[in-house]
């Protein structure tokens, strides 16, 4: 067999992703074998896997954390969110030029800077990337306790999250922050990929709209398989995205001088005016919505602030 050489995404990630220049699968089955098997010549030419596979995804993203991000483990259940690694680089890249701001153009590194992941998942992905790339610690929280079991078992067995990644359980669903943030805590950033969709039916069509763009859906009663998995937490609430980040800014006031910046992403364009109204609402000094683009798809997160410029900077001095 020919050795399989990169498929290009085409349009840019953050300057510091390291899968900017897409996968290298020469390198990531070297890593891990049983990548190999998955890995076949697409309509194009190129190199790839089958994104529709669902165990095709984990495997290219158990291969990408051991290759690129110092892991020794890593597993989740078949049935648990598989979120595709560059873009989550990427968010925490951009995360990282946010603190940079109020800091000289200096990334604040280490362990100092405390970061809390509002729906962790199984997969600790956002951990994984922000301890490797820049020493963060964090606190991830959820409301599903199969899934922090398994994100324990992934941070025991990883030298690099070993006091870097400490678990909470949600035990309120319609909470966000609360029963998480503990008092005189303070974190540098929250970040989020809340559940996009409104219903368990409108994470199914979305699912076929995948397939059907991938060529799998040969016919319109066909069983739609979550290519990247999820859990209905991790997939849909009650509103929707818009739902769950108004929640989340309207809660974010009670712990508005315990956090630097509030982020979350925004998958849906639509999301927008809702989420800009509430900012309103909860008077934050400063927000901004950041775009980000991977491959096709453009995506963006809102960032919001309750201190003043020169509050940030003293933060982000004291911490470096």
């Amino acid at each position: 067999m020919q050795q399989p050489s990169n498929s290009v995404i085409k349009s840019p990630l953050h300057p510091r992703n390291k899968h900017r220049a897409g996968y290298h699968f020469a390198e990531l089955i070297q890593t891990l074998p049983e990548l190999s098997p998955l890995v076949k010549q697409n309509q194009y030419g190129n190199w790839s896997i089958d994104f529709a596979d669902p165990i095709a995804v984990k495997m290219l993203n158990k291969a990408l954390l051991l290759h690129y991000y110092q892991l020794i483990y890593w597993d989740i259940p078949n049935d648990y969110l598989c979120p595709p690694i560059p873009g989550r680089a990427d968010y925490i890249h951009y995360l990282a030029d946010l603190l940079a701001q109020d800091h000289h153009n200096f990334i604040p590194t280490g362990k100092q800077v405390k970061v809390l992941d509002i729906g962790v998942g199984a997969n600790v992905i956002y951990p994984i990337i922000g301890s490797t790339e820049y020493g963060w610690s964090f606190v991830g929280s959820d409301v599903n306790p199969k899934a922090l079991k398994v994100a324990r078992l992934i941070t025991q067995a990883n030298s690099l999250l070993k006091g870097s990644l400490q678990c909470r359980l949600q035990p309120d669903s319609a909470a966000i922050f609360r029963h998480i943030i503990k008092p005189r805590e303070f974190y540098m950033l929250t970040l989020c990929n809340p559940p996009f969709h409104a219903s368990a039916q409108q994470a199914l069509a979305s699912a076929h709209k995948k397939l059907k763009n991938l060529g799998k859906l040969h016919h319109p009663n066909q069983k739609a398989i979550l290519n990247f998995g999820g859990q209905q937490a991790e997939l849909w609430c009650q509103g929707g995205e818009s739902a769950f980040i108004t929640n989340m800014l309207a809660e974010s006031v009670t712990y508005k001088r315990q956090c630097l910046w509030f982020t979350s992403l925004v998958s849906k364009k639509e999301s927008l005016a809702v989420i800009k109204q509430q900012l309103k609402r909860i008077a934050a000094v400063e927000s901004r919505i950041i775009p980000m683009a991977q491959g096709q798809k453009i995506s963006r997160f809102v960032a919001w602030t309750f201190f003043r410029p020169d509050e940030r900077q003293q933060f982000c001095q004291d911490v470096s």
